[in-house]
């Protein structure tokens, strides 16, 4: 139980400190593919988007023929409701499914670790004991830093409730999935918020002032100049994120910092495949149709298989 709850806490700092410290708090979904998404230079953005990284790094060893196949299996996947058409719902999700894997996977890391009793589900008490019971007997008096830990446990039950969405103290894979990774679901977005707040705010007169703001992200060491970033984040902290000017961040205007709108590129990328392969503008796709444009949906060293051939023969 030691062990897991020194996981749980390394978890916890790598969050913090895996990015530089002034971007640690926002949460912005990355990019579909680091690729330029310019079709006239290639697809590979849209491969990436469409497969995910890896699985587009498996499609480019395949040759035309393979890749067509494995994108007919594909199309039958994305086509839930099975009417022999891709709509642009069902390919929204598809690729919003195909960039969450990473999320995923980390949950299925985890999942055997708590699910103690192996029914699919993970009660509270499991999560509980399996992250902090070596110590729950003791109330924490082993502990160092016993208010710290109590701080932490009142915080994953709140935010274990928040994701419980039938409130029966039983998490699905989904609502465990919320648990983790709350930034990624509507419904967490309070929490999210929460959180920060009272990261942030040291005073706990419920907002964040300029010194508490600059504090998250940098102290200074005896004698250590200020970066030149920090200037640039207090002039972000009056003009951009306290935008009613009363010199404090409330709960709303955190809100926007850390949980920006943005634009949502599963979406885009699903009206792009759509639009440029739906050759009768029904504004759905056909199997027939994306067959027939498969080099725009899968490996982009496929169309040059052939050739790739030539020059290893002639290597040889």
């Amino acid at each position: 139980m030691l062990l897991n709850l020194f996981a749980h806490l390394c978890v916890v700092l790598t969050v913090a400190f895996a990015v530089p410290a002034q971007e640690k708090r926002v949460h912005q979904s990355p990019d579909l593919s680091d690729h330029a998404h310019n079709d006239g230079d290639g697809y590979q953005y849209d491969h990436e988007a469409f497969l995910g990284k890896e699985e587009a790094k498996t499609f480019d060893q395949l040759s035309p023929e393979e890749s067509k196949e494995r994108l007919a299996k594909i199309v039958d996947r994305i086509d839930l409701d099975k009417d022999g058409f891709v709509s642009h719902s069902e390919l929204h999700y598809w690729i919003k499914h195909r960039q969450r894997r990473y999320i995923e996977e980390n949950v299925n890391k985890h999942w055997k670790d708590y699910d103690k009793n192996g029914d699919d589900k993970i009660s509270w008490e499991e999560y509980k004991n399996t992250t902090y019971g070596f110590y729950l007997g003791e109330d924490f008096d082993d502990v160092d830093n016993k208010a710290a830990y109590k701080t932490m446990l009142a915080r994953d039950e709140r935010r274990f409730k928040t994701a419980d969405r039938d409130g029966d103290r039983i998490a699905t894979r989904n609502e465990f999935t919320a648990f983790l990774h709350p930034e990624e679901f509507d419904y967490m977005r309070d929490v999210v918020v929460q959180e920060t707040m009272e990261d942030i705010d040291k005073d706990g007169d419920g907002k964040v002032n300029l010194n508490e703001y600059i504090g998250d992200m940098f102290t200074p060491e005896d004698g250590e100049s200020e970066p030149d970033w920090v200037q640039s984040e207090k002039k972000h902290f009056s003009e951009f994120r306290d935008t009613n000017k009363d010199g404090f961040l409330d709960a709303g205007e955190v809100a926007h910092w850390v949980l920006p709108g943005e634009v949502d590129h599963a979406d885009n990328e699903a009206k792009h495949l759509i639009h440029e392969t739906d050759t009768n503008k029904d504004e759905k796709i056909t199997k027939k149709e994306i067959l027939a444009n498969w080099n725009m949906f899968v490996g982009s060293q496929a169309t040059n298989y052939g050739e790739d051939l030539t020059r290893r023969h002639d290597e040889l």
